[in-house]
């Protein structure tokens, strides 16, 4: 599976430094395309995956892609999907989907930009593969917090994947069954959805530290992952820069989970199911650079690889 790589700026993501609040921007990048293999797929497909990027300045970071995957039984094939009711209302999901999208696209108008720029190249409609989350493995805010709004309404819990040098793991969940009759984005196929959680019993006494201070901060606030995601709000106060800093320097991913909390990570279409002639990695690589979209090519702008939460 082909994913497109987009990083772009975040902005107006709130810090606090003593008692002065800061606007911290995070970095506008290049762009990157790679190969994806933590989701099964049932046919050859392709994902343009855009996905926030972290500050200028490089955090000190592990940089193996180890990973581990462990089967869960209940997996029907290698296709990534399942035969199983939706529960619960529809559309009011549907709902909270579009609120998390709509967060995630106000924040990153480089991403919206080029949805928008997609979708009206033959007035084509966007078919989502995945959303993605970020959280805290400690006090009850991991992934299973996340999670949770997901199993309500259907979807199955799939394989675990381990990324150790990232002192990260991972499920991803498989959607229920749905009519879409040919609706775009959130109104479309429902995606698949992949969470994420740092191990922070494995993170520097200083970090656990830092961590621990703002889950403890939010209390409950993790049984109400799902709305703090819709509506783009931290379950804890907004961090000290200094904090969000230190925590940069040994994790970028927790750094990042600092100061969006529940916040969607990055979305990715399926590039197969465009109508145009953009359902083409290569022809859709070529449109997004003539329209004054930078690929990343180092390593080559087609780059195999596992999907890795951590970057």
């Amino acid at each position: 599976m082909h994913k497109f790589l987009l990083t772009s700026k975040f902005p107006n993501t709130m810090i606090s430094s003593s008692s002065i609040t800061r606007f911290h921007t995070i970095s506008s990048s290049a762009t990157a395309v790679r190969t994806s293999k933590f989701l099964p797929q049932s046919d050859s497909k392709s994902s343009i995956f855009f996905k926030p990027n972290l500050p200028s300045y490089q955090p000190m970071l592990n940089n193996k892609r180890n990973f581990s995957v462990k089967n869960d039984s209940s997996s029907n094939s290698q296709t990534g999907s399942h035969v199983s009711p939706f529960q619960g209302s529809e559309s009011f999901f549907r709902n909270v989907l579009q609120s998390m999208e709509t967060v995630y696209l106000n924040r990153n108008p480089t991403a919206k930009r080029v949805l928008e720029l997609v979708h009206s190249a033959g007035n084509d409609r966007i078919c989502y593969d995945h959303f993605a989350f970020r959280t805290f493995g400690v006090d009850g805010h991991g992934i299973d917090s996340m999670a949770k709004v997901f199993l309500d309404f259907g979807y199955i819990q799939k394989d675990e994947l381990r990324f150790p040098g990232k002192k990260l793991k991972a499920y991803w969940f498989s959607p229920p069954t749905v009519s879409y009759e040919g609706g775009s984005g959130v109104n479309g196929p429902l995606p698949r959805v992949f969470i994420s959680e740092l191990l922070v019993d494995q993170m520097s006494s200083e970090a656990q530290e830092i961590i621990r201070k703002y889950t403890g901060i939010s209390g409950s606030g993790s049984k109400y992952a799902a709305l703090a995601s819709a509506h783009g709000s931290l379950t804890w106060d907004k961090p000290l820069h200094s904090e969000f800093q230190q925590l940069a320097r040994e994790s970028e991913y927790a750094a990042w989970t600092l100061v969006n909390g529940y916040a969607l990570n990055h979305v990715t279409i399926s590039t197969h199911q465009l109508k145009s002639n953009l359902n083409n990695i290569n022809r859709l690589n070529q449109f997004i650079e003539e329209n004054g979209f930078k690929l990343n090519s180092e390593g080559g702008t087609l780059k195999g690889t596992t999907h890795n939460p951590g970057r």
